[in-house]
């Protein structure tokens, strides 16, 4: 797999990994948001309801015999339902002394009552419950009873005679003290409408965050190519170009001081080196060739394989070959018995030591013509980065 293809997977990986953690951050927030204006709404038409009731047990105090739909929680009751008539929003009036059973608290309204009650202060509560496989929001704010509230839920003996005839002495709802809690309002709002907001409002989100990812996406991309893979591409092209044609002349041009500018700067750090080393070679091979020119013996350097590298004008007399003609044929040819020097090499290569390396033999060698000269033989041997050379230098004796 190519490092742009790696590359590309692990950003596309985290980039996906950071958008799914910010699309749960948003759903959260969100969701949050929302319960949160549910929650402000609900208290809103709560303190209405709460504000209507106080207005008119204290302003139209004995309206209210003549019409009943002026009793406070009545007509409290009918505004609940105007206010929020088209809305998702329920209301109701609720107390565990209730006279309407319509006004009776539910399962989860009950408990929550009783210890609202129980507290010096009783403050408003909310959160979402699940009811028969539904969820809703629900709210309370609870209601005090004011001075203007007992003339109706104060002693059965003050109470107005249309209330007297209702409820009976000893109904739980007389009695109240001022301050004392008589109830709450209790607002609920399934939970699926808010989520259809919540839906929008997501999915408005995510466009955003989508477009933001994209644009970071492909930014990553450009500056990951340009910083990263083009450089560490040319370098590579420039290792194929040297490995293909030798050429230690090559250099790659940069301007960074990372580590990408670091390791072109060790590649032309190389380089040079290399193109020093070839150099001195060239120098050293053309100094050992104008040696065995003016050299008076014929001399031989041959591989390991007995393959011929280098002649000198002496070798051609000797053979009646060109050096061009010599080269890259094998001197175990032109011997009469090759195998002693074939034993000798292989010795050498096996241990690093040879007897025939450095003593003078006597060999027989055929030139090109098959004729037979007996020479005497010195071989010595120097190994270069790659492999092992041998030198043979050659003193006729005569021709047997």
């Amino acid at each position: 797999m190519r490092i742009t293809t790696k590359l590309t997977l692990i950003i596309t990986v985290l980039l996906i990994t950071l958008f799914m953690a910010l699309g749960w951050n948003s759903y959260q927030h969100e969701l949050s948001l929302i319960q949160q204006q549910a929650v402000e709404k609900a208290r809103v038409i709560a303190r209405q309801i709460i504000e209507t009731r106080d207005y008119l047990s204290r302003v139209e105090q004995g309206e209210s015999e003549r019409n009943y739909a002026l009793v406070p929680q009545v007509a409290a009751s009918r505004i609940a339902v105007r206010i929020t008539e088209g809305s998702p929003y329920y209301v109701r009036q609720i107390s565990l002394r209730n006279r309407n059973p319509e006004n009776r608290p539910d399962a989860y309204e009950t408990p929550e009552l009783t210890s609202m009650a129980s507290e010096t202060l009783p403050r408003e509560r909310f959160r979402v419950v699940v009811s028969g496989g539904k969820e809703a929001l629900r709210y309370l704010l609870p209601m005090t009873a004011e001075k203007s509230c007992l003339v109706c839920h104060g002693s059965f003996e003050s109470a107005p005679r249309f209330v007297q005839e209702r409820f009976p002495k000893g109904h739980p709802s007389y009695n109240y003290r001022v301050g004392e809690m008589i109830g709450a309002i209790s607002v609920s709002v399934p939970m699926r409408e808010l989520y259809r907001s919540l839906d929008s409002n997501l999915i408005h989100g995510l466009l955003i965050e989508s477009a933001i990812l994209l644009l970071l996406l492909v930014f990553s991309g450009w500056v990951i190519h340009r910083a990263i893979l083009r450089p560490v591409s040319t370098v590579a092209k420039g290792i194929e170009r040297v490995a293909s044609t030798a050429d230690y002349t090559q250099r790659i041009e940069h301007s960074s001081n990372d580590e990408i500018g670091h390791l072109v700067s060790s590649f032309n750090e190389l380089m040079a080196e290399l193109e020093r080393r070839t150099l001195q070679r060239a120098e050293s091979d053309e100094r050992y060739r104008n040696f065995i020119e003016i050299a008076q013996s014929p001399i031989i350097t041959f591989l390991p394989d007995g393959k011929i590298v280098i002649a000198n004008q002496k070798t051609e007399n000797l053979l009646g070959l060109t050096k061009e003609e010599l080269l890259g044929q094998s001197i175990f040819d032109f011997m009469a018995d090759p195998e002693p020097l074939k034993a000798g090499i292989r010795d050498y290569s096996q241990g690093g030591s040879s007897g025939l390396l450095g003593t003078t033999s006597l060999q027989t060698v055929r030139n090109v013509c098959g004729k037979l000269f007996e020479v005497e033989m010195v071989i010595s041997v120097s190994q270069t980065d790659q492999e092992a050379m041998f030198t043979a230098i050659l003193r006729t004796v005569k021709a047997p």
